[in-house]
């Protein structure tokens, strides 16, 4: 258990408590970037699937002010060590967002659910989607699920600066989405599979700051307008085929689609030698796709395997090679 506390006293009296606090109604979702990190935070489509895994908070109001954290998500080694400022920070914007004042009145929140925490896995967007369905019951409010998905985004702002919003916005609805960043609010349609899409995903250990990374990708595009506009041109046809695959179920086309977003990211330098390890050992064992998922540096990877035995094959070879690997699938 992590323990954090910010608060004029060390023991505050705690002032509200539900007998039976409904954390089951502050589930919010991990997610897997099938296509688009990094091109996505420059208004082109993505796609992202929503795990099963969640996140979920308990809120509580105490006698005096500040703010006490308890964290009892599981994680990577270091990753809450890592990410630790940037979390108080995410807490306290959506938490601001919301209207609630913790120099006034104290808030103690404690946070738990299976969505292990690691770079890539949408853990950050769990957390303050949680955060703002358990505001929404503490204070009897009637938030609606666009409010809550913007409450998110305030916070995801603590700690990727200039979140894209996918990240939340799959941790506020769940399910396979196309998502696209607009001058206005962000536009997402969430899709309906012919069957659920298995995957394998396998942690490389390695904890990455998506504020630098994003940074170092924004950095590059500056350096070279034109290079990075054909890269991207690239990406959006590679997108529009990988929806139309989702669509058609044709499992094949998508997995040599993620395969050749997989080079883009790598032309990017987002991809890493451990990361690029693990794709090509899943592509070894039979999965018909494998790419980096999300920030990249570490973090994720994430395989297509069409059938459970793929699954199992791909899931028992990365096993040799990852500290973590998770089976799952969209549905």
């Amino acid at each position: 258990t992590d323990t954090i506390l910010l608060s004029l006293l060390s023991q505050p009296t705690i002032l509200l408590i539900m007998a039976s606090f409904p954390v089951d109604k502050t589930h919010a979702f991990g997610k897997l970037i099938l296509f688009g990190e990094h091109f996505v935070v420059y208004k082109v489509p993505a796609l992202v699937g929503a795990v099963s895994a969640y996140t979920d908070c308990k809120l509580e109001y105490t006698a005096e002010p500040g703010l006490e954290v308890i964290d009892n998500r599981p994680a990577v080694p270091l990753y809450k060590e890592k990410k630790m400022d940037e979390g108080i920070e995410a807490i306290n914007l959506t938490l601001t967002h919301l209207g609630v004042d913790t120099k006034k009145r104290g808030v103690k929140l404690t946070f738990g659910g299976d969505l292990c925490c690691a770079s890539g896995i949408g853990a950050s967007a769990a957390q303050v989607v949680s955060i703002a369905r358990a505001v929404n019951i503490a204070d009897s409010r009637s938030l609606s699920e666009d409010e809550i998905n913007a409450a998110g985004y305030e916070g995801e702002k603590g700690y990727h600066g200039t979140p894209s919003g996918i990240d939340n916005t799959a941790a506020t609805f769940g399910g396979l989405l196309r998502f696209q960043r607009t001058e206005g609010a962000p536009i997402f349609d969430k899709k309906t599979l012919v069957s659920p899409i298995r995957i394998v995903y396998a942690s490389t250990g390695i904890t990455a700051s998506t504020t630098e990374v994003v940074g170092d990708v924004r950095a590059k595009k500056e350096a070279d307008e034109a290079w990075f506009a054909e890269l991207i041109g690239k990406y959006t046809d590679l997108c529009e085929q990988g929806q139309k695959a989702v669509e058609e179920g044709d499992m094949d086309k998508l997995g040599k689609l993620m395969n050749l977003n997989h080079e883009y990211l790598q032309e990017l330098t987002v991809s890493c030698k451990e990361l690029d390890d693990l794709v090509l050992a899943a592509r070894a064992a039979g999965a018909v796709g494998a790419k980096m998922s999300g920030t990249g540096r570490g973090g994720l990877m994430i395989a297509l395997t069409p059938t459970e035995e793929i699954q199992n094959e791909v899931a028992s070879a990365l096993e040799k090679l990852a500290p973590q690997v998770w089976k799952t699938a969209f549905a």
